[in-house]
C-alpha cells in the first residue's frame, strides 16, 4: 500500500451572499445568483463538467425580447 500525502486546503466564503461554491481540482469556483432561470450541472466520472444555465423572461407586454 502506497503512503499518500495529500495536502488539506481550506477557503473562506460569504455566507451572506447568495451562491453555489463548486470545488474541482483544489480550484473553488463561485456560480454566481441569476435574477430568475435555472442552472443544471453536468457531471462526468465523478466531478463537474459543465454548467447550462438559462434565462427566464416574464412576458409583460414587451415589443421585442
Amino acid at each position: 500500500m502506497t503512503n499518500v500525502n495529500i495536502e488539506k486546503m481550506t477557503a473562506e466564503i460569504d455566507l451572506m451572499e447568495s451562491a453555489v461554491y463548486i470545488v474541482k481540482d483544489g480550484r473553488l469556483t463561485k456560480v454566481t445568483a441569476k435574477q430568475h432561470g435555472q442552472d443544471l450541472i453536468i457531471w462526468k466520472n465523478g466531478q463537474v463538467l459543465d454548467i447550462d444555465r438559462s434565462e427566464r423572461v416574464r412576458i409583460e407586454g414587451q415589443d421585442v425580447i
